[in-house]
């Protein structure tokens, strides 16, 4: 169930790419596969070639009594051990592990009944508290290794009562992979993670964005932090960087979830937390915008002429504002004027708009960057 009706929203208003809503419309998005499922086929494939025979494919039972067949890529038989590969299938979801191969080495021990599960080369190892894992252990969440261990039951039952069973997962461009996730920012270094909470990847969900929300902040809270500063992208967090003077693990990217990390801040018991990007998303902020992307969100250039006035514009000024055709336009008015205040005033009301949101419960600071990195606007200033 989602946990917010901020992110309830941005799953039914995800503003998406043409193609991918008119599939959408039609039924016709593609489910994938997660991490933790393609292992587990890889691991069920390798078992069968260690105990019976080399297989083509293979059933694997997912969470909450559903099932799926995988195909088995490869396989490789040498000295006692099994090794097999499955590919990754994020169906139409855009995900970094797409197509990534994913192959699981297993062996038997003399730790009778034991299953011991590890990650190999390209998984990563957990350095950071906050995440559910132990440090130094490989970053393979509980879901998973829990359908590892019952592929494991499920083919080796016999095996177990003479012997143990010993699974390695590796990901052969897993380091290369995980720069393009947030595995380095949260401490998992070397690979990538195995995940998956129901075994399926369904397209477009913004409930993996979420969750990354929620574990960069468990992380920051874990290592002590009672700050952290919410940034709209890496722009923006590389420039927030050069502001304040915090630990890598405080700068998270909520992307268009203001309302949801804002309220995720307050949940979680921190201190503050710092909102920082450029003008056309933090005056959709100012708005009242939680979600930042959803369809129709666009930014209101009545709005925008509004806070003009208020900062005493002339009405001359106030109608250019009006007539302005992006967020980024007004900007470029407003400083060609020198309208003092103004952006100012966006920050703040964001400030009263996310503090509203937080109920009071979380300090927060505004900060708004132009596109060289230079502080426009600030609240409290």
């Amino acid at each position: 169930m989602l946990e917010d009706k901020d992110l309830e929203l941005a799953e039914q208003e995800q503003e998406l790419p043409p193609e991918i809503e008119e599939k959408k419309r039609r039924g016709a998005l593609k489910t994938g596969y997660t991490t933790g499922t393609t292992a587990t086929a890889a691991t069920k494939g390798a078992l069968y070639a260690l105990i019976e025979k080399p297989v083509e494919q293979v059933t694997v039972s997912l969470p909450k009594g559903r099932t799926a067949m995988l195909r088995i890529a490869w396989t490789r038989i040498d000295s006692g051990k099994a090794t097999c590969a499955a590919i990754k299938d994020g169906g139409d979801d855009p995900d970094a592990t797409h197509g990534a191969e994913i192959c699981s080495t297993v062996s038997f021990s003399d730790n009778t009944g034991q299953i011991i599960v590890d990650g190999g080369k390209g998984v990563g190892r957990v350095t950071k508290p906050g995440l559910g894992l132990e440090i130094g252990r490989a970053a393979i969440n509980p879901t998973p290794k829990k359908m590892l261990e019952q592929a494991v039951r499920e083919v080796a039952n016999d095996q177990l009562r003479k012997h143990g069973v010993n699974v390695v997962i590796s990901v052969p461009k897993g380091e290369e992979i995980a720069k393009k996730t947030d595995n380095p920012r949260l401490g998992i270094l070397g690979g990538i993670s195995i995940l998956g909470t129901t075994g399926i990847v369904l397209p477009y969900s913004t409930a993996s964005f979420a969750a990354s929300i929620r574990q960069s902040l468990d992380v920051a809270i874990a290592m002590g932090a009672d700050t952290v500063a919410l940034t709209t992208g890496g722009r923006s967090e590389d420039f927030a960087k050069g502001l304040f003077k915090l630990p890598d693990h405080c700068f998270v990217q909520m992307g268009d979830f203001a309302g949801y990390s804002i309220k995720q801040c307050a949940n979680k018991k921190l201190r503050k937390a710092v909102i920082a990007g450029f003008v056309g998303k933090l005056t959709k902020m100012a708005m009242g915008v939680k979600q930042t992307h959803v369809a129709g969100s666009h930014v209101d250039m009545e709005f925008m002429a509004r806070l003009a006035a208020e900062c005493k514009a002339l009405p001359k000024l106030v109608q250019e504002i009006r007539g302005a055709n992006t967020a980024r336009h007004v900007s470029e008015i407003v400083t060609k004027n020198n309208l003092v205040g103004y952006f100012d005033l966006v920050c703040k009301k964001v400030h009263e708009q996310m503090s509203e949101h937080a109920r009071g419960q979380l300090e927060i600071e505004v900060v708004m960057f132009d596109f060289d990195g230079k502080v426009t606007g600030r609240y409290p200033v």
